[in-house]
């Protein structure tokens, strides 16, 4: 079973806490983990991409000229490809990108992320995430105390509150979520994944 030291917003040290082996101590699947990242970038793809073809361009109804004697190529209309004003061929039309993955490879995805997290120490578990102001000068106190200010960080708790959410808005290298919408996604793209000792409940019991 593997342990992570608990600590408070100073960075000291109160106790070891025991990471359910089930769910941070899992064998990586790469692949699985590859797949989870690619169908998770898929779905935020919007797919609303459009230009207007030959059909679909207002006017040209008309042939321009008579088909022969005039000296110059024969057209059929002023909105063919070709002209100025005229359609688009070969150009983006709506679409839809999202991938499909089961269920099962979906958890696998997600504990293969966290146990990579713990494998690499870079999990930081602590005690709270109370901010006494919604000043983001707190928030990067906290951090400099933690030692992770330089770095990438999803900060995970059971419920967000207002003065974390404020706090925490202003700074470009920090990703804030509840512990039941964490995914495959931010996990990987972040250097450090912060945890309040509720929200590491919270994902053991759902996990589990």
């Amino acid at each position: 079973m593997k342990k992570v030291k608990l600590l408070n917003l100073k960075g000291e040290e109160l106790k070891d806490i025991n990471l359910k082996d089930e769910i941070f101590g899992v064998t990586p699947n790469a692949n699985v983990l590859s797949d989870a990242i690619i169908f998770n970038l898929a779905a935020l793809r919007q797919g609303t991409h459009k230009t207007k073809n030959r059909s679909e361009v207002r006017g040209g109804g008309r042939k321009p000229w008579r088909q022969k004697g005039t000296g110059r190529a024969r057209q059929g209309s002023i909105r063919a490809v070709q002209w100025v004003g005229g359609g688009r061929y070969g150009t983006p039309v709506p679409r839809d990108y999202s991938k499909k993955q089961n269920k099962k490879e979906r958890r696998i995805a997600l504990l293969s992320a966290l146990s990579e997290k713990v494998n690499n120490k870079e999990l930081v578990l602590v005690e709270n995430m109370n901010l006494s102001t919604p000043k983001t000068k707190e928030m990067v106190e906290v951090l400099n105390s933690l030692n992770i200010n330089d770095k990438k960080v999803l900060i995970v708790v059971k419920e967000l509150d207002d003065n974390l959410i404020l706090a925490s808005r202003n700074l470009s290298n920090i990703i804030l979520l509840a512990a039941e919408e964490i995914n495959v996604l931010d996990i990987v793209a972040t250097d450090v994944m912060v945890v309040t000792e509720e929200a590491l409940k919270e994902i053991e019991e759902v996990l589990k």
